[in-house]
């Protein structure tokens, strides 16, 4: 008997035993489905959040001052050196040089706790007070929704003008009031509204993206009266192939302007803006380690019911066994009889949880957003890599067994 051959008998017996197959065959399903279902809408939720993502800077990259604060580096075994801040002269001069090869952005915090007014009305003391150029919201991903951006000559010269978040809108103007040309005022100056900001919200309600007000970076450097200010430059990355060029590009323009010599270590940081990303495919990894760990005891189950299932059959069908052997079947010929009839189960059964795995883990990941049908060809493979090893594992002792039958008790069996 041909591996053709013992395919077609696995076949037969499945039709036989119909009921038996469909419930085997549906516990083999779940778990693959689990399986499937759980990494395909993984991988769809983060196709779709890094799609979400691609406009808020995730090619951009971060020229700031040394250390993650105070400008203070530290090295194992190394007493800690104390580096300048970037200062906003400098950060103009990179702006200014860098331009020829792209566009980049000066921002900076001003505050983190302003209060502000308008008439008799005023915000908590946590709204966020950001310097910023031209050019911010375009690399920031920010969408002004009402008003207009800041004019070059408003940059220039620092006016008071200023973008609002929806959450300054809201503690501030009554319903139906436009408040683009409206004034309020913070640090007891008073800016004129040319724009509005789009809802951002915020990770867990947080809405501290919406309550931030953005001022030229000119008018902010103004404010800064102790000279404390830290300038930060985001460069827009042209290519995500050449992001580490176009890094060391920018460590040479910013080397030559605060002076490094040669051999000296860089007196600032060159980072990218992909933290968020990093982020995420971690998170995603653990989420993977998730699904394979409920996918495993699904399949665990599985084939220890498989395995009873092909243990009965074996009891069922030991005159069947008994005739082949006589008619000068091999012991090898048996075991591999009833090891395809166990695989040819899992993977029927695998073809259904590979079908609706598909399907439930792209409604699961699209549902964070429109998006494509994703095909995981990857977890396909691997699931049915999967379903063949779970049909050895479950028909392996059943095989065995069987192919250890004495051929005249076997006939003689009722």
């Amino acid at each position: 008997m041909n591996l053709i051959e013992n395919i077609r008998e696995a076949f037969r017996s499945v039709q036989a035993n119909l009921l038996r197959t469909i419930l085997t065959g549906l516990i083999i399903a779940i778990g693959i489905t689990s399986l499937v279902g759980m990494l395909t809408a993984i991988d769809a939720m983060k196709a779709q959040i890094e799609e979400s993502l691609s406009g808020f800077g995730a090619n951009n990259f971060d020229v700031r001052s040394r250390g993650f604060s105070g400008g203070r580096a530290t090295s194992s075994g190394v007493a800690p050196k104390n580096y300048p801040n970037i200062s906003f002269r400098e950060a103009e001069a990179f702006k200014k040089e860098y331009s020829q090869m792209g566009l980049s952005t000066i921002t900076t915090s001003v505050t983190g706790s302003a209060e502000v007014k308008r008439g008799s009305k005023k915000t908590n003391p946590n709204s966020r007070i950001i310097g910023g150029d031209e050019n911010y919201f375009m690399i920031k991903g920010i969408t002004i929704a009402k008003g207009r951006n800041f004019s070059n000559v408003e940059i220039q010269y620092g006016n008071n003008v200023c973008v609002i978040g929806t959450e300054i809108q809201k503690s501030l103007f009554n319903v139906g009031e436009e408040p683009v040309g409206a004034y309020i005022s913070f640090f007891g100056k008073r800016y004129t509204i040319v724009g509005m900001m789009e809802k951002q919200g915020g990770v867990g309600g947080d809405t501290g993206a919406d309550r931030a007000i953005v001022i030229p970076v000119l008018n902010a450097r103004n404010l800064d009266q102790r000279g404390t200010f830290r300038y930060t430059i985001t460069v827009a990355g042209k290519d995500p192939v050449k992001l580490d060029y176009e890094m060391g590009q920018a460590t040479g323009i910013m080397r030559s302007i605060r002076e490094d010599g040669i051999g000296m270590e860089d007196s600032f940081e060159v980072v990218k803006s992909q933290t968020l990303g990093e982020s995420l495919e971690e998170i995603a990894g653990f989420l993977r380690i998730g699904g394979f760990g409920i996918g495993f005891i699904t399949l665990l189950g599985a084939a220890i019911g498989l395995m009873n299932i092909m243990l009965v059959s074996v009891t069922e069908r030991t005159r069947e066994i008994g005739i082949r052997k006589a008619m000068g079947a091999t012991p090898k010929l048996i075991r591999q009889q009833f090891l395809i009839e166990a695989i040819v189960i899992c993977v029927l059964g695998g073809i259904l949880g590979v079908l609706m795995g598909i399907g439930i883990g792209n409604l699961v990941g699209n549902s964070v957003g429109p998006g494509g049908f994703l095909v995981p060809w990857v977890w396909i493979i691997f699931a049915f890599v999967v379903c063949i090893l779970v049909g050895l594992f479950s028909g392996l002792l059943p095989a065995y067994k069987a192919s250890r039958l004495d051929p005249i008790e076997s006939l003689r069996y009722e």
